[in-house]
């Protein structure tokens, strides 16, 4: 919401007046964050976890997942990066191919690009083609009596290169994972929060059908304040909370941190941002698209909102 927002820094600021604690004293603006949070989101998403950052939040999230399943092993899209934590560097390719390689539980399939990936445009199915992929994936772990606790996905993969999904790719490759026992987590760090202009969430671009297991949040959420947050269904929370070993985190969703994510969404709504992000996407890719017919190094572009890649190249035919 821009730099040093007046109404995010107002609403810190008078909170940091009156009481910052941690989340085992119960205050308002907890309830009230998650309340307004929830308002973006289905139904299904109903419960929430807030942290310090996105990598606590994925960090989390993997928790959440093999905990629910009872499973170990990740799938991850090749090129993602998670997160810095060192259960993240393991399930990031973005970083583990330049550290210590991939763990025998993380697996790796095709990115869903559609223009220099596997399966490209002048495909037949691209969808169905990307989400066999992940199918062939587990039925090769399964060989080796691997079984499946999450597929971690970038909404819209960021530095995998600004990926746009073909539609219908989370839904067919969530349907491979579920009949595997596994759930589905959608990293919204970099992507949510109306940046893609047409929705709210990343997610929703593949379809009004589609709601991930696991949603996780950070960077934009706090507008530089350090906030994270990870919403999932009732039933996994409960097989979490089935343990006896509660989640506690000393300052996430203390009453400033809150105050100020409050604030944000104020902010989005209030400026109407969502909109923005769409119509200034818009135009920056129309002239992006101009320049691309005038300079052959431009070879795609491609974008929602305020999401945008430029792939340059040097050959058109590869």
């Amino acid at each position: 919401v821009g730099h040093c927002h007046p109404d995010v820094v107002q609403a810190a600021h008078e909170q940091n007046q009156l009481l910052n604690t941690n989340s085992r004293y119960l205050h308002d603006n907890l309830v009230d964050y998650a309340e307004r949070l929830s308002k973006t989101l289905p139904e299904k998403l109903c419960i929430f976890y807030f942290l310090n950052s996105g990598s606590e939040a994925n960090d989390l999230a993997l928790r959440l997942a093999r905990q629910y399943t009872k499973h170990e092993d990740v799938i991850v899209l090749d090129h993602a990066y998670h997160g810095h934590l060192t259960s993240l560097i393991d399930i990031s390719p973005y970083k583990f191919r330049n550290l210590e390689g991939q763990k025998e539980w993380v697996h790796v399939a095709p990115v869903p690009d559609t223009y220099r990936g596997l399966y490209r445009e002048d495909h037949e199915d691209s969808v169905t083609a990307y989400a066999n992929e992940v199918k062939n994936i587990i039925e090769q772990a399964q060989k080796r009596n691997r079984k499946i606790a999450a597929f971690f996905v970038e909404s819209l993969p960021s530095v995998g290169g600004q990926i746009i999904p073909p539609a219908g790719y989370f839904q067919k490759a969530a349907e491979h994972v579920h009949k595997a026992g596994g759930v589905f987590v959608a990293d919204e760090i970099q992507v949510g929060f109306g940046r893609v202009g047409k929705h709210f969430w990343a997610f929703q671009l593949q379809g009004e059908d589609f709601i991930p297991d696991i949603v996780t949040m950070g960077k934009p959420i706090g507008n530089g304040h350090p906030i994270g947050c990870v919403v999932t269904t009732k039933e996994i929370a409960e097989a979490f909370a089935a343990t006896g070993v509660e989640y506690f985190n000393t300052f996430g969703g203390n009453p400033v941190s809150c105050a100020t994510g409050l604030a944000v969404l104020d902010v989005i709504e209030k400026e109407h941002l969502q909109a923005h992000a769409n119509e200034v996407g818009n135009f920056l890719m129309k002239l992006l698209k101009e320049q691309k017919i005038k300079h052959p190094i431009i070879g795609d572009v491609r974008g929602s909102g305020l999401f945008i890649g430029v792939d340059l190249i040097k050959d058109q035919a590869k």
